[in-house]
């Protein structure tokens, strides 16, 4: 293969996405739309990728900081042809192929750009390969035009399209490999004479053309991958077909996902061998599932790490939390940022944790809030238990020993700490540190008043 560079095309404001976010930083499964011609060009190994931003310039480059990776400043948008000729003094001195994509061609895959490169052939090949597809509604799209041997002849946009053209349902797909020494010198001749006055990319075909150069389209059969993102109607598509080819990955791989069109995995989320995910999950950034855990239905899994043989039970929310080997989790659990809990631990129904390190075998089984807390191996934290860690002002830690017991109902009033095998008496409020081995209570005296209810009712 020859030396490869790139442009990646991702200055345009999206209009039709009716949006002041960037429309190549929409996600997709997600990662920004832009992320996946980025990576792919990674993996293709090109020597230099120059990406023509100019909408949310600040957010694009923000977004994607990388040493690899050189922006161009589209300022004013004159077309494709002008961002391919602003990119290109970036490439001062470059000999080899410019793969030229779109940032909002997100479901585009390594086995088509490689057919492409092929077609290309290297130095002897065609000056100039593209990739078209067949489209029934082919409107808003510009038009491979052929000549009598079926051989390319040009691309005509399509508002310059006359009435026989506009019948041409082949379009072109906006993704050209190009010799870079061809692209330098004809970059600078193109003309902005059409419907809407801007420096049109896909001119250079009929330049190529014309001079005697030979000129391929590769017809891609699944318009769906190469085609743009330009609304959120086919932004919602492109996230569905990218579900779908993250899920179909993982179940070849060996993980059962029983109704992948309604379970959401991101981009890049790993899965260990023989789990099970039930509909209606959501798998999301950078998150990590050992073998052999069940996801019940409902459950979101946000940045968090689950080790081996853990089950999350329905509609458990877990963001920022690292869970070791055999947890059980949920059902309705509410795991917020900044916990570890340890190996064999339960942490049951209606039960929020939150920045909370849970030892080994630790269990709080029902209703409790665990915040800002330190709590050792083999604790019971009955229901109802709140670490009360917030005055108001600041926010304070609750320590909790290995082997303690914590009744149900219990106020644990940070900062305090309650000693290796303790006990805390149900409904008791501790307020001062509990020694190890002791037992502590604060439940009123209770009092019996016989005959109470009749003498009410007679006042009634």
């Amino acid at each position: 293969m020859r030396n490869l560079s790139a442009i990646v095309l991702a200055a345009g404001k999206g209009t039709r996405m009716k949006s002041t976010i960037p429309k190549v930083l929409h996600p997709v499964a997600g990662k920004p739309m832009l992320f996946y011609p980025l990576n792919l060009l990674k993996e293709l190994g090109a020597r230099k990728v120059v990406a023509v931003v100019g909408f949310g310039k600040d957010s694009v480059k923000a977004a994607f900081p990388s040493d690899n990776l050189t922006f161009a400043l589209q300022e004013d948008q004159l077309g494709t042809g002008h961002a391919v000729s602003i990119a290109l003094k970036h490439l001062k001195g470059f000999s080899g192929d410019v793969l030229i994509l779109s940032g909002d061609v997100p479901l585009i895959t390594k086995g088509t750009v490689t057919a492409l490169i092929k077609m290309r052939g290297g130095a002897k090949g065609p000056v100039l390969s593209f990739i078209s597809t067949v489209l029934e509604n082919p409107s808003g799209y510009g038009r491979v035009v052929r000549d009598k041997n079926n051989a390319v002849a040009r691309i005509v946009e399509d508002k310059d399209c006359g009435p026989l053209q506009k019948r041409i349902n082949e379009v072109n797909a906006g993704i050209y490999l190009v010799d870079y020494d061809f692209l330098s010198v004809n970059i600078k001749k193109l003309g902005k004479k059409n419907a809407q006055g801007e420096y049109y990319l896909p001119d250079i075909v009929e330049m190529a053309v014309e001079q005697g150069r030979k000129v391929t389209a590769l017809t891609h059969i699944d318009p769906y991958e190469v085609m743009g993102i330009n609304n959120r109607v086919e932004l919602a598509k492109a996230n569905k077909l990218m579900r779908q080819r993250i899920s179909e990955g993982l179940m070849l791989s060996g993980i059962s996902i029983l109704d992948p069109d309604n379970t959401y995995i991101d981009y890049g989320v790993k899965v260990g061998l023989d789990t099970v995910i039930y509909p209606g999950v959501r798998l999301s950034g950078n998150t990590e599932v050992g073998q052999r855990c069940v996801i019940e239905e409902g459950s979101i899994i946000i940045d968090s790490s689950i080790g081996e043989g853990s089950a999350v039970k329905s509609y458990t929310i877990m963001e920022s939390t690292k869970a070791g080997k055999g947890v059980s989790i949920g059902p309705f659990a509410r795991l917020r940022p900044g916990n570890l809990i340890g190996d064999s631990a339960r942490i049951g129904n209606f039960v929020e944790v939150k920045k909370t390190s849970i030892g080994k075998g630790s269990k709080a089984n029902h209703l409790s809030y665990l915040g800002d807390s330190i709590i050792g191996a083999g604790v019971n934290i009955g229901a109802g238990t709140i670490t009360c860690n917030y005055d108001g002002v600041k926010k304070y830690q609750t320590i909790i020993e290995d082997g303690a017991f914590i009744g149900s109902d219990t106020q644990l009033v940070a900062p305090v700490k309650v000693g290796k095998n303790a006990y805390v008496g149900s409904g008791t409020t501790v307020t001062k540190d509990v020694l190890p081995g002791s037992l502590v209570i604060t439940r009123a005296p209770e009092k019996v008043i016989e005959g109470w209810s009749k003498r009410k009712m007679k006042k009634g």
